[in-house]
């Protein structure tokens, strides 16, 4: 990655127009030759760009003369040009600060913490948080029309389908209603009850889960993790 801190403007033409008056920015050119100018206040977006795939070309600008002195001129140009549109960006430098490259490597990517898969993977090894007793059969349980998160037996032989949300609204209890009418015309599973589980579930959530038939269980991620001792709760 290379990062230019300049005193730059910009013109972008091609499907449309626009420009950026002469001021102070960072520019990020990456490997695959995208272009992003950055301001240091404002939004985390970019004030402009040009995403790949595209080409970029550096160009040294000689003075012209017939210019007044008092009159800034650019020192250098970046062009970078769509591959796949006439989409252009063109860069004008007048003052370079700061131009570095930087071997960033291979980024293994974001790891999200607490998202429902996690949930369903620890519910899955604490199974008995459902009820004592209870037994796990087995996750992401085919159906005809999606994967059940989570099959399970309770104590007294019933299963247990439970859906996973980490903020349970109304439609993962529509979700669990369409999944359970489906497992209970089964005669080797029926009766199946379920389960809405989430970190947290709307009032309105649950009072339709209550209608259904089905209870609600709030997951405290941390303390499933082990990092906190809290008691879970079951209503």
């Amino acid at each position: 990655m290379r990062i230019i801190v300049a005193d730059c403007s910009a013109e972008y033409s091609g499907r449309l127009n626009a420009s950026l008056p002469e001021a102070r920015r960072v520019i990020l050119i990456k490997a695959d030759s995208s272009c992003l100018i950055f301001s240091e206040l404002g939004s985390y977006k970019p004030l402009n760009w040009m995403a790949a795939p595209c080409t970029i070309k550096e160009l040294d600008v000689e003075p012209d003369e017939d210019i007044p002195s008092d009159i800034h001129q650019p020192v250098k140009k970046l062009r970078v040009a769509a591959d796949k549109s006439s989409d252009v960006l063109v860069v004008s430098l007048y003052h370079v600060y700061s131009d570095q490259d930087f071997d960033l490597g291979i980024d293994p990517g974001l790891v999200k913490d607490g998202v429902e898969d996690h949930l369903q993977r620890y519910l899955a090894e604490q199974i008995e948080r459902i009820g004592e007793g209870a037994k796990l059969v087995r996750r992401e349980y085919p159906t005809a029309i999606g994967p059940v998160d989570i099959m399970a037996i309770d104590a007294d032989g019933t299963h247990v389908a439970i859906e996973i949300k980490r903020n349970g609204g109304i439609d993962g209890v529509e979700q669990l209603t369409r999944y359970c009418r489906l497992l209970n015309r089964d005669p080797l599973l029926a009766p199946v009850r379920g389960i809405f589980a989430a970190q947290t579930i709307s009032p309105q959530a649950q009072v339709l889960a209550k209608d259904r038939g089905f209870e609600c269980l709030i997951l405290d991620y941390d303390e499933m993790k082990g990092t906190e001792d809290d008691t879970l709760r079951l209503f």
